[in-house]
């Protein structure tokens, strides 16, 4: 990328969008019973963790979607000129609950955009923070920092960065078997066009992966669910996650978990062992 291609993404620092909504019973319905969790949710009902990325979705005209299936570049966030797309990561702070019928505002603020180079070429980070308050209140009761990273297009030969074993035993586990029923689900509960989450010919044949792509963010709400049937009555203060290597449909996946105290170490092995996600909670 080209020094004045760097500066003109770094003019989309410091740009913000507001939203807001009303939480709504049938979303979180809705991931439940796409999760298998036995929960009913009513007006009052606690939001659980990361649940509120079923909300404030990205409702984009059909005539702005891109090949890909996301928006077309630009907007809010900025116009990154590489074509793969990638949740990377994301922290959290869980302030005051968020609970089915409140009013949320939601503040969305580009906080850095930072190219780089890597294994596969150019790189381009993005860190979008979120405060999400109820409608009148003075402070947020969630704070969201969301990592994206833009990546060069697969070539041939390029070589996969080797994985990272997992660790081998974990007290708490969990075995998922994401199909492509699951992801298309969540895809759409999230309203996320990306051609990756359900398109396979597309995603082998242009994108260059093996199979259908779990979502990073599904990926961490399967964390979370771990350390929910572990301790239920546990409250989250705050929570961190990074994606270390992608997953893929039709291949089982197991949560594992690793409490210390207040503190639970998590983490998401694939089908070959190796480490996919790694996550920290703390609880409050």
């Amino acid at each position: 990328m080209s020094e004045q291609g760097a500066l003109d993404l770094a003019a989309w620092t410091g740009r913000t969008q507001t939203l807001r909504e009303t939480l709504a019973p049938v979303p979180a319905h809705a991931l439940a019973a796409t999760l298998g969790r036995a929960t009913a949710f009513d007006l009052g009902s606690t939001l659980p963790p990361l649940w509120h990325w079923l909300y404030f979705l990205p409702l984009t005209p059909a005539g702005e979607i891109g090949h890909d299936g996301h928006a077309r570049r630009g907007g809010f966030l900025p116009p990154v000129p590489l074509p793969r797309r990638m949740w990377a990561g994301g922290r959290f702070e869980f302030r005051l609950p968020l609970a089915i019928g409140d009013e949320v505002v939601k503040v969305s603020t580009i906080e850095k955009v930072e190219p780089k180079a890597g294994r596969s070429g150019a790189l381009v980070f993005v860190t979008v923070r979120h405060e999400l308050a109820r409608a009148g209140a003075a402070a947020p009761a969630l704070v969201e920092w969301h990592d994206i990273v833009y990546r060069e297009a697969a070539r041939p030969g390029d070589a996969a960065a080797p994985p990272q074993p997992a660790p081998p035993h974990a007290p708490w586990q969990r075995i998922w078997h994401p199909d492509e029923v699951l992801l298309f689900r969540y895809s759409a509960l999230t309203f996320n066009g990306h051609r990756i989450h359900y398109d396979r010919r597309y995603v082998t044949e242009v994108e260059g992966y093996p199979g259908l792509v779990v979502h990073g963010p599904l990926i961490a709400t399967l964390l979370l669910e771990l350390l929910h049937e572990q301790q239920p009555d546990a409250r989250l203060a705050r929570f961190e996650f990074k994606a270390l290597r992608p997953c893929f449909d039709n291949r089982p996946l197991l949560a594992c978990g690793q409490p210390d105290g207040e503190r639970v170490a998590l983490w998401a092995r694939d089908a070959d062992g190796a480490l996919a996600m790694q996550a920290k909670a703390e609880l409050a």
